[in-house]
């Protein structure tokens, strides 16, 4: 962890100037247990477009501020953005809603294009994350670290790369299907097993990437299905159910 917080101009990333061709870029919001709010979406790819520019990073390793990898959206401070989008009327507000659907989906994408080989170590709970460790090359973590793809639980589908880079790293769309549709925990040992990441943050290679245009395609398809679910105000409700610690209300539906 860098001791003197956020590298300006940023306010939730600590960047290192490449030491030994290495740049080390550090989600820096310990006090918020790293959930992502409004300025990190811009920040991660203003970063990472710059490290594809400089000559001497040959190797960018992400990890995280203190004890965790990042506790995932912070609902709180990105409500009036995501939840309740400006836009008169159905059309104008579902298109602008997928305009911020599609800036949110570049902050991996950077990551995925990037041509420097981008490692990263996580530990602890890595909630939502899951988007942005799978658009890396390679992917370490510690032994108490858990993985969550924590989006049905507010009755939202995944939409920034979960759900489109995760079955290609694990190669199973059941085991996908299943953490998406329950969104319990992954423990380290079966991320292993799964392929997911390996143990230890002492490995660093490289894996040459393979271009894959239905990525961008399942990008596409998600940003049009959530421009318009996410104006369901049931999205709310279940936001703030989250947020209150409450458990949302659940109705079963029976066959016709």
């Amino acid at each position: 962890s860098s001791p003197g917080g956020p590298t300006p101009p940023f306010t939730t990333l600590s960047v290192s100037p490449p030491a030994t061709v290495v740049t080390h870029v550090e989600l820096h919001r310990p006090e918020k247990r790293n959930a992502t709010y409004k300025a990190f979406w811009g920040e991660m790819v203003e970063c990472f477009t710059q490290i594809a520019v400089d000559l001497d990073c040959r190797v960018v390793v992400v990890s995280d501020a203190g004890e965790v990898f990042t506790a995932g959206v912070d609902f709180m401070d990105m409500a009036s953005e995501v939840l309740k989008p400006e836009g008169d009327g159905m059309a104008r507000t579902s298109w602008n809603m997928r305009r911020i659907i599609a800036m949110y989906q570049e902050t991996f994408t950077v990551i995925e294009k990037c041509l420097k080989p981008v490692v990263v170590a996580v530990q602890g709970a890595c909630v939502g994350g899951v988007d942005l460790i799978t658009a890396c090359d390679i992917r370490l973590c510690t032994q108490d670290a858990w993985f969550q793809v924590k989006e049905v639980d507010i009755g939202l589908a995944a939409d920034v790369g979960t759900l489109q880079r995760l079955p290609k790293v694990i190669g199973s769309r059941s085991l996908v299907n299943e953490l998406a549709l329950t969104a319990r925990k992954m423990y380290a040992d079966e991320a292993k097993e799964s392929g997911l990441v390996r143990y230890g943050y002492n490995a660093c290679g490289f894996v040459p990437r393979i271009s894959d245009h239905s990525v961008a395609e399942g990008l596409n398809y998600m940003a049009t299905w959530n421009m318009s679910m996410l104006q369901m105000e049931d999205v709310m409700k279940s936001a703030v159910a989250s947020m209150e610690k409450k458990s949302p209300k659940t109705i079963t539906f029976s066959r016709l």
